[in-house]
């Protein structure tokens, strides 16, 4: 299993997030920390994957970044966070 750092930036006035939000939700289990950062873990899908599964839903005028982590990761993050990537690293 990997984790994924998936971060977006959806450039329309008014944005329908509902869409984009259940996609990443079916890729796999994840955690949604930041208005527009979600890790997601999944066995099934690799970086390439996920941008493929996700320009369905996003605009062409969006932004958009998925990185695999690794360790060495720091920040401040709420525990419940910190608790789930412990649990899926």
């Amino acid at each position: 299993m990997s984790v994924y750092l998936i971060t977006y930036d959806l450039n329309k006035p008014v944005q329908d997030y509902d869409d984009l939000f259940k996609k990443i939700q079916s890729l796999g289990d994840w955690n949604h920390f930041m208005k527009s950062n979600w890790f997601v873990s999944t066995s099934q899908y690799g970086t390439e994957d996920i941008q493929k599964e996700l320009l369905k839903i996003l605009d062409q005028n969006d932004f958009l970044f998925i990185t695999r982590l690794i360790s060495g990761y720091h920040g401040w993050l709420p525990q419940e966070t910190w608790d789930w990537l412990t649990s899926h690293m």
